[in-house]
């Protein structure tokens, strides 16, 4: 499987620009065909499969991302641990793993599944939509992150307290309280009821 920066276009033996491709699916999460990526996020948008990604420390704070400037969907906001999609034909766990080392240079100590959820989130500042099904997964983190500029600004580990407040200030991503609402019952079963999630 190659390892792509989900912005990159990088280029074949013979100098075009490689498709990244994503996984249609249908409203059971069964897959239905293929689509470019940009193509796939322009309005109506196409349902895809995606995932999201939550890391915790020991404390039980989460790992935020803040996206870098420079790319094309939702650039400089707040947002989980790290999300993507999976290449057509990749486990989503193994996308998630793959696509957390590749963004923050760790790998998670610990990671589950946590469910799925489908949304349809316009951003209105690109005009894109994100029309996703997707996977969920919770685990911890316990090395120091160290970031792929390209794809990350910054990063903060936030209580769940720090968070409500970063969040009423700060832009985060459209999908952010989509997906982490979703993974709520798994994150109080990781972290546990003191850690306030």
């Amino acid at each position: 499987m190659p390892i792509t920066p989900a912005t990159a276009t990088p280029s074949s033996s013979n100098g075009t620009a490689e498709v990244i491709l994503l996984e249609l699916v249908d409203e059971d999460g069964t897959t239905i065909g293929t689509a470019e990526k940009l193509a796939a996020h322009q309005p109506p948008g196409q349902l895809h499969r995606a995932f999201s990604v939550f890391l915790f420390d020991e404390r039980g704070r989460l790992l935020l991302q803040q996206r870098a400037q420079g790319k094309y969907h939702s650039p400089g906001v707040w947002s989980n641990t790290c999300c993507g999609h999976p290449y057509p034909g990749e486990a989503p766990f193994a996308a998630a793993a793959r696509r957390t080392y590749e963004e923050l240079g760790v790998s998670p100590s610990l990671l589950a599944e946590a469910g799925t959820v489908r949304y349809n989130h316009p951003d209105p500042d690109s005009g894109l939509v994100e029309q996703e099904y997707n996977h969920l997964f919770v685990g911890m983190v316990q090395a120091t992150p160290r970031p792929d500029a390209d794809e990350i600004g910054s990063t903060a580990f936030v209580t769940a307290a720090e968070l409500r407040r970063r969040h009423a200030e700060d832009p985060f991503s459209s999908w952010f309280m989509t997906v982490l609402d979703a993974a709520r019952p798994a994150v109080r079963e990781l972290t546990g009821p003191s850690a306030g999630w």
